[in-house]
């Protein structure tokens, strides 16, 4: 098995690894980072999403080798409990979750539009969350918590 190397919320990661097996395998069952969910396993929801680079993508069908040599974050890389990241916070404030599961590919998805713009206009956070599906009915909560989140981070 070849060892593919990467960084992981901001360490060096090497992981043995078959071929076929996907990033969201490897994240949740070898190295303990379980904030992203599988959903539909075919890139259709976005419980999944990581950040690569400055991009959301979905780790459910993304095969490990390649992220060879590139950045992933995840949602435990973008705040502690100690320091949340602003879109946490903002979550929270706003109440722009229910049940939780998609919440972690939304977050990775509005950390990935902040880092690449980080003054959206309401219409852009509603496109880049588009993918997103979220059965509980918060989104108008979620894109008022980005937009939030997005004001506090232009504050500081």
């Amino acid at each position: 098995m070849p060892t593919i190397q990467f960084r992981l919320n901001g360490a060096a990661t090497a992981v043995d690894a078959g071929p076929d097996q996907t990033l969201l395998d490897v994240l949740r069952s070898r190295l303990g980072a379980t904030g992203a969910h599988f959903g539909c396993g075919a890139n259709e929801c976005g419980s999944c999403y990581v950040m690569v680079g400055d991009r959301a993508m979905a780790s459910c069908d993304m095969p490990l080798w390649s992220v060879a040599d590139k950045d992933v974050v995840t949602v435990e890389g973008l705040g502690t409990a100690e320091q949340p990241h602003p879109l946490q916070r903002a979550f929270i404030s706003e109440q722009a979750m229910q049940c939780g599961y998609c919440v972690s590919g939304i977050l990775v998805s509005a950390a990935a539009l902040l880092k690449r713009n980080p003054a959206p206009t309401e219409a852009e956070v509603r496109e880049a969350l588009d993918r997103n599906l979220c059965r509980c009915g918060s989104h108008n909560r979620v894109v008022r918590a980005v937009l939030r989140a997005a004001t506090e981070m232009a504050e500081s």
